[in-house]
């Protein structure tokens, strides 16, 4: 039997991973490795291994001696930080014979950095809405007076490593940006942005040695506990809901091929629409599966088993469509210690009684 070791186990987004991989028939043994033992507990793995963060020092030697005493057939990371972490050490990963899938490193440098991504759609001829790094306080004023909507207004946000709207600030304050910014010690790695709409879209998908072996669109309405931010932005989607584009299509496999000519592993692009109704790409979330990724394991298109199938075994599942498979108009409810429901929009409408 293989086992696969999957970082993170007990956090949302590798619960979701982990819940599809048992669902696997080939029953391998999933072994759940993180940091956080009040996390860990809650996992569903069928052991678990607790190892200091990625961003601490002990970790390098750390996972060495547990992919040496477990000898994990794959291991798949689905934090920012510990994929860049684990990306630089992977010589060291492939040797001690465990799998990794996931793209080179040079990728997940320009993926995991903002400021490089947008640089990259950019290069490409992407529309995409302007950035302008903020290396110090004498560039803010300009970047306001260039980047403003018709309310004054701009968007902050992190470059470096972290999701779920890492910093994110919308504002028309200058006095406002330039406390937040020394807030988060930001100077250097914060963006100023030209807003877009609040309507979000991103494009799951697979790749295997440069060909695209399934995508999945999905779109997003509201976040988990989104009033409780500045930014309105949490990376807890509530309500996602199945969806399919040509042009949303178009514009993720543009901005993929803006950062490689041959994608290897999991590509997630996430778009922001703008005024004008057009996809805007704003990044890749690269080796990873998004947080929700159990919605379309229970609407059928499990992709951590197809991932996991490619890695292992080199086997690509029969589809009859490889971009979009599943029905547009699937609705995945989700709510903090509720069961998540899977819905047609018919069933929404009728489970309600309105008054």
């Amino acid at each position: 039997m293989c086992k696969i070791l999957i970082a993170g186990a007990g956090g949302a987004p590798s619960e979701g991973v982990i819940y599809s991989l048992l669902k696997s028939p080939e029953h391998e043994e999933i072994l759940g490795m993180g940091a956080d033992p009040s996390d860990l507990i809650m996992s569903q793995a069928h052991k678990k291994i607790q190892v200091p963060w990625s961003f601490e020092k002990t970790y390098h030697d750390a996972l060495l001696r547990v992919l040496n005493s477990e000898k994990p057939d794959l291991v798949h990371f689905q934090n920012d930080i510990e994929i860049f972490y684990a990306s630089q050490m992977r010589d060291e990963i492939v040797k001690t014979g465990t799998k990794l899938f996931m793209p080179d490193h040079k990728v997940i440098e320009t993926c995991v950095n903002k400021y490089n991504s947008y640089l990259a759609f950019k290069d490409a001829g992407m529309k995409v809405p302007r950035n302008i790094l903020l290396n110090d306080e004498t560039d803010l004023k300009p970047a306001f007076d260039e980047l403003k909507d018709s309310n004054g207004y701009v968007w902050l946000r992190a470059s470096s490593m972290g999701g779920g709207g890492k910093g994110a600030l919308p504002t028309n304050d200058l006095n406002m940006a330039k406390a937040w910014i020394d807030r988060h010690n930001g100077w250097g790695d914060y963006i100023a942005a030209e807003m877009l709409t609040a309507q979000t879209i991103t494009w799951m998908s697979i790749w295997y040695k440069g060909e695209l072996i399934v995508a999945q669109t999905r779109k997003r309405s509201g976040w988990i506990h989104g009033n409780r931010t500045e930014s309105g932005v949490t990376g807890v989607t509530k309500v996602g809901i199945t969806y399919s584009d040509e042009l949303v299509d178009k514009v993720a496999q543009s901005a993929i091929y803006s950062v490689t000519d041959k994608p290897h592993g999991i590509f997630g692009v996430d778009m922001t629409y703008d005024k004008d109704g057009y996809p805007n790409p704003t990044e890749i979330n690269i080796s990873r599966f998004f947080t929700t990724i159990r919605f379309f394991t229970e609407a059928g298109l499990n992709m951590p088993v197809i991932f996991k199938d490619l890695a292992l075994y080199g086997r690509k599942p029969d589809l009859k469509k490889k971009i979009n498979p599943l029905q547009n108009g699937l609705m995945w409810f989700r709510a903090m210690d509720a069961k998540p429901l899977l819905l047609t929009n018919e069933e929404f409408e009728n489970g309600i009684i309105k008054v």
